[in-house]
């Protein structure tokens, strides 16, 4: 289609013009300026306490710990003895932080004990089946919360993370939910140019998260169902949402911070080739309609020896932009790129490219937790990354059904996915990948 356009040409152009030093510090008119903060202010020593430590719980921890003075970690839950004995033993080695045996919790009810300890803020990083329960729970204790995306795996989670959002707001809690490009520079100056007009009107948008395959854990003769699963959480639809919601979620919260919009319908495709575990598609096509006539590409893929791309475009009356860095005139021509800071006073910044800034985004988001907290500024990302959540659970619904599903038809479905209570044995889950469509071998499934 036109309006999706991004061509081959138009791209190499750019380079092209990357190549003859030809990049523009600025766009021909001003924008706002904005700042950022190495550090947190100094203020009274913020407790914190990690729900969920796996890799990602454990890499929160120690970047919460780079956030500025004054900042500990000081208690610890897990489902599983030997995550949390690993993401202790890291802390103690890495970060200098030892963890009390009376502040480690272990279980399905670890997290309970956990928030209702003397912590300032929990850090959630659990499987994001969990996500809803847990948060509703920090909340209603009043603790600031860092929660990792995605926020929910079904409709009715993500009604629930909205309803406790409201909740968050009213009693002034401040929620960072681990979307880190919203907190990284080259992509907060983007934003802040095309907010601004450098593009003009949005016209389409496109996005991919396509990569190599995932980990996973292949079942253990000791494990029961429930503790196979859990391990390989990351490969089962019902505790982390399939790919495209777990990790595409990254991409499509992009395209909507910087619209403003959300689709109205979509539809889409997927399939299993290749993936060993689990009973999630292997990739993903959906095309989004949002407000306004924008369309939306979205696509995601884990598959090994096969073309990668992780990037998010927008296409306007006057330019297009790579979201996370440049803008490009509607010839090709670059007219603005991010230029980093210098921190020598006098000196010209130096272009970096947006994975290799100097401040790492994931630190970042902490950062600006922990100002927000001390500076009784509360910011409050829950409700957008529910929505953006949503967005992926609409594409995944289609992929899975082969129908158009609308925001509407989303947002009241009563879908639930996983078992209704938690120990370990075995779960009436089977691992068998949805077929979209109808026939006389297969009905359509309704997730």
């Amino acid at each position: 289609m036109k309006d999706l356009d991004f061509t081959r040409r138009d791209f190499i152009g750019a380079a092209a013009a990357a190549g003859t030093g030809l990049l523009l510090a600025g766009c021909s008119r001003s924008f706002p300026k904005l700042t950022f903060l190495d550090a947190a202010p100094d203020g009274p020593v913020l407790k914190a306490g990690v729900i969920g430590c796996g890799g990602r719980g454990t890499g929160a921890a120690q970047d919460f710990l780079k956030a500025g003075p004054n900042v500990q970690v000081v208690a610890l839950a897990d489902v599983f003895q030997d995550r949390l004995d690993q993401c202790r033993q890291r802390l103690a080695e890495k970060d200098n932080t030892k963890i009390a045996d009376d502040r480690c919790y272990v279980g399905f009810d670890a997290y309970k004990k956990l928030i209702q300890s003397d912590v300032d803020l929990v850090l959630m990083a659990t499987p994001p089946h969990f996500r809803p329960e847990q948060f509703e729970a920090a909340v209603e204790a009043k603790k600031h919360v860092f929660m990792e995306k995605p926020v929910a795996v079904d409709p009715v989670g993500v009604r629930a993370i909205l309803a406790s959002a409201e909740k968050s707001k009213a009693y002034n809690l401040c929620v960072v939910t681990g979307t880190q490009r919203r907190h990284q520079r080259q992509y907060l100056e983007n934003y802040n140019h095309v907010a601004n007009g450098a593009i003009g009107r949005i016209l389409a948008a496109r996005c991919h998260w396509n990569q190599g395959q995932l980990w996973y854990k292949s079942r253990q003769p000791s494990w029961s169902d429930m503790e196979a699963m859990l391990r390989d959480w990351v490969n089962w639809t019902w505790l982390s949402g399939d790919h495209i919601v777990e990790q595409h979620v990254h991409n499509l919260d992009v395209i909507h911070w910087f619209t403003g919009k959300y689709p109205t319908k979509a539809i889409g495709m997927g399939g299993r080739m290749r993936r060993v575990t689990g009973d999630q598609y292997d990739f993903f096509s959906v095309y989004y309609t949002l407000d306004e006539g924008v369309q939306m590409l979205s696509t995601c893929r884990q598959i090994e020896g096969c073309a990668n791309l992780n990037a998010e475009f927008l296409m306007g009356t006057d330019g297009y932009t790579n979201c996370k860095g440049t803008i490009w005139d509607k010839k090709g021509q670059v007219v603005w790129q991010y230029l980093e800071d210098s921190k020598e006073s006098g000196k010209e910044g130096k272009k970096l490219e947006p994975e290799k800034s100097a401040m790492s985004p994931y630190v970042q988001e902490h950062i600006d937790l922990v100002t927000a907290i001390r500076t009784n500024k509360p910011i409050n990302e829950a409700e957008n990354t529910a929505k953006s959540t949503l967005v992926a659970i609409m594409g995944r619904i289609s992929a899975y059904t082969g129908q158009e599903v609308t925001w509407e038809q989303a947002m009241s479905s009563n879908l639930r996915l996983g078992p209704i209570e938690y120990a370990m044995g075995p779960v009436p889950i089977q691992a068998v990948v949805p077929v979209p469509g109808t026939s006389k071998e297969a009905k359509t499934p309704t997730a």
